[in-house]
Formats: C-alpha cells, sequence, structure tokens
C-alpha cells in the first residue's frame, strides 16, 4: 500500500541526549547518596547486550554508533549522531526506537550491508534525581556513573563530581583503550 501524496508524511522525533559519565569506584555509595537525595529507583540492575554495526568504518569514523540493545525492557534499536562537547556535557542527536524481532532487525541490517563490529555489556540500574536519569553501570572494566538529561551537569555537581573531569569516551573508546594496556582482553567488552 503506497501513502496518499496529499497525506502529511510522518513526524520523525529527534532528541537531544545530554550526558556526562563518570568512573565510580563505589557504587553502593553512590546508591546511599541517592536514596539521600530522595531520587526515585526506576529499575534495579539488569543485563544489557549491546550489539554495534559499521558499514566500512563509515560511522566510526564519524563517531556515530548503530546499536541493536538488548535489556530488561526487550529490543531497541538506536543511533547516535556525532558527539560535541559543552561545559564537558556530551551532546548528540538520538533516534531510538523499540523493536519487536531483534533477530529480525539483526538479519535486515546484515542485509544492507552492515555488521556487527563490537559487542558490550554492562549491568545498569536506573535513578531519577531532579529530571534527570541517573544510571549506575556495572561493567566487564569498571562501574561508571551517567547522568542524563537537561540538568546533568547540576545533578553531578549535586552528588559530588567534577564536571571537569568527566569521561569523554565512550564505552567502546574506553574499552579500546582498556585492550591497548591488556591485551590479552577478548576482543568485545563483555562479562566471561
Amino acid at each position: 500500500m503506497s501513502r496518499d501524496e496529499s497525506e502529511p508524511a510522518t513526524q520523525q522525533r529527534e532528541t537531544t541526549e545530554r550526558e556526562l559519565k563518570f568512573p565510580c569506584d563505589d557504587l553502593e555509595r553512590m546508591r546511599e547518596r541517592l536514596l539521600v537525595f530522595e531520587a526515585e529507583r526506576l529499575a534495579a540492575g539488569g543485563a544489557e547486550e549491546n550489539m554495534v554495526y559499521d558499514c566500512q568504518g563509515e560511522l566510526f569514523e564519524k563517531r556515530e554508533i548503530l546499536r541493536l540493545r538488548r535489556d530488561r525492557a526487550g529490543w531497541s534499536l538506536t543511533f547516535k549522531g556525532s558527539p560535541t562537547f559543552e561545559d564537558g556535557v556530551k551532546i548528540r542527536t538520538e533516534r531510538e526506537s523499540k523493536v519487536e524481532n531483534g533477530d529480525e532487525v539483526h538479519a535486515i541490517l546484515l542485509g544492507l550491508g552492515y555488521k556487527v563490529v563490537k559487542r558490550y555489556e554492562k549491568k545498569r540500574e536506573e535513578w531519577r534525581l531532579g529530571g534527570v536519569k541517573v544510571a549506575l553501570d556495572h561493567t566487564p572494566i569498571g562501574d561508571y556513573v551517567e547522568f542524563e538529561g537537561s540538568g546533568a551537569a547540576q545533578v553531578a555537581r549535586r552528588c559530588q563530581f567534577d564536571v571537569e573531569q568527566a569521561e569523554m569516551r565512550t564505552y567502546l573508546e574506553l574499552y579500546e583503550d582498556y585492550r591497548r594496556e591488556h591485551p590479552e582482553a577478548p576482543p568485545d567488552m563483555v562479562f566471561s
């Protein structure tokens, strides 16, 4: 069935991700701090599996990400544009959609010429504080706290993080640097 040309095209929604990430050597203490601030716990720690796709390095070259994720909520497909930075906050456009059948989306992406270039896993616990999503992430290379939303910098400061010390690298970039120091590490950032 084709769309009637007199009908308006479907509205597409693009969001802007504003994010700060910090290494955290004590997630339990961070959890206690969030409770003191009366943050709302959105989800207990749950496993995430992520597959990152690229075609001849085109996305990697521009620092863009095409990701298929499976977590406690199901499957989702995400595209993240090239990042910019403003006062330590990483800003990038993001498009995300829930996916009913991740295996079929994977097959479609492969059919379009994309390949899985990296996989990474983490265990994520989600909170909300002052309109900002706070994620406590346990990864194979350490623990991190992410603040996401328009007030990310203010909430990070309230939680005693120095915004100027925010981690600018993605988990994929962090893992590549980790592998340079640990050549015995597996090619993907996954739990053994």
